[in-house]
């Protein structure tokens, strides 16, 4: 067994765990292995761990690591950009990728939608939330939310699944769990005021090495694993 074997092992059965204290299905909660900076070697060792969605941060770093898993004959791999894009790398994350976790410019979505290859399946997004409010931090507020899901809402070649977040590091556990809440509580207010007949909002993407227990606790239904997978990043 290599280290990524045994490390993927580990970071399933701490969901598995954070599952069962808090009445949850395992089914029901997705893990995401964020590969940024990772080597493609790496990322086969996970695929040959049985994972098989992955996270990149850098368009560029991930198209070329999408291509060289292909070469390596990795495939029925779902990838996921995450974090904030520029207009300048919109059609190749169009192109290229399944999702995106952290739409939070219309005008970014609206370039996505239409450079996305008809071919393709319709691009699965995310709007990223600033829970806690700092300037500097990607994201709409909570109260922006509901406007801009309502404007993806008219996107063809998107689809809207649900939020994201990346909040600043807390303390405990009951911190993490607060904050957490607070997206749990937004989305439900969404699908409260979605149209009948629009694709379902079911995803909270939320969780990363140091705090997935607090979000699976909070309902999270993806989390986003880097280092805890992979080891500490150069």
């Amino acid at each position: 067994m290599t280290t990524i074997d045994h490390r993927l092992l580990q970071v399933r059965a701490r969901i598995a765990r954070a599952c069962a204290q808090h009445g949850r299905d395992p089914a029901g909660v997705a893990l995401l292995a964020v590969s940024k900076t990772m080597s493609p070697a790496a990322v086969r060792e996970a695929v040959h761990a049985g994972q098989r969605a992955f996270g990149e941060n850098y368009v560029q770093e991930g198209v070329d690591k999408i291509a060289a898993l292909r070469a390596l004959g990795c495939t029925g791999l779902q990838w996921h950009y995450i974090g904030a894009l520029q207009s300048n790398k919109t059609r190749a994350v169009a192109e290229h990728f399944d999702w995106v976790h952290g739409i939070e410019r219309l005008a970014i979505a609206q370039r996505l939608s239409a450079q996305r290859p008809p071919g393709l399946a319709p691009l699965q997004v995310c709007i990223q939330v600033n829970l806690d409010g700092g300037r500097n931090k990607a994201g709409v507020s909570a109260p922006e939310t509901l406007a801009l899901a309502q404007q993806l809402l008219e996107l063809p070649r998107l689809r809207l699944r649900g939020l994201m977040c990346i909040p600043e590091p807390v303390p405990d556990f009951a911190a993490q769990c607060a904050l957490f809440g607070q997206l749990r509580a937004l989305l439900a207010q969404l699908q409260a005021a979605w149209p009948p007949g629009a694709a379902a909002l079911d995803t909270l993407s939320m969780g990363m090495s140091a705090d997935l227990e607090a979000a699976v606790a909070s309902g999270s239904t993806l989390v986003r694993v880097g280092s805890a997978i992979f080891g500490p990043r150069a």
